[in-house]
């Protein structure tokens, strides 16, 4: 079997354009994708997200000025623990030698946009975990503080993520 051929000897590229599905069997088994047999490499993920919250509760963000604590080192801290956890959380994802994980918050006027990069030397990219970081980043950040953006019938009109994306994927092959 080659790199490039699933167990079944057919090209997983050709699987991912709507061919057979790769983690599933002929008979509807799920399965997870063999990459034992690919080489190590080393890959990096960045994905981006948006919270849209009042105008108001960003100035308390970034104030300080929210009763649950410091919003953006909370979700910071959600994010990293995502990213080391989505092996976890999604079905057939594989579990990742996580070797480094940024965040970036910007503080907009009427939102937050956090950016999560992720790291890994190994056999598969680390979009997932880039993806699940800002996820629940971003609903670390809607957690902290929802009692700010709640009306007055306890609804959030203005709250929402958005944009959740995968911006840049990088794979570089070690050489030996």
């Amino acid at each position: 079997m080659t790199d490039s051929e699933t167990p079944t000897g057919e090209d997983p590229r050709e699987t991912e354009r709507g061919g057979e599905l790769t983690h599933t069997d002929r008979e509807g088994n799920v399965q997870m994708v063999d990459v034992g047999a690919k080489p190590d490499s080393d890959r990096r993920a960045v994905a981006r997200g948006t919270i849209h919250l009042q105008p108001s509760t960003v100035d308390a963000v970034r104030a300080d000025d929210i009763g649950k604590g410091d919003v953006l080192a909370t979700a910071r801290v959600g994010a990293v623990q995502a990213v080391k956890h989505t092996w976890e959380t999604i079905p057939m994802c594989h579990q990742i030698p996580i070797t480094n994980v940024d965040t970036d918050f910007q503080v907009r006027d009427d939102r937050i946009v956090l950016t999560v990069a992720v790291e890994t030397t190994g056999k598969t990219g680390c979009e997932m975990e880039a993806l699940e970081g800002v996820t629940t980043g971003l609903n670390v950040v809607w957690d902290m503080v929802k009692a700010a953006e709640k009306d007055e019938s306890g609804q959030y009109p203005d709250t929402r993520i958005t944009d959740v994306h995968v911006v840049q994927k990088e794979k570089r092959v070690r050489e030996e």
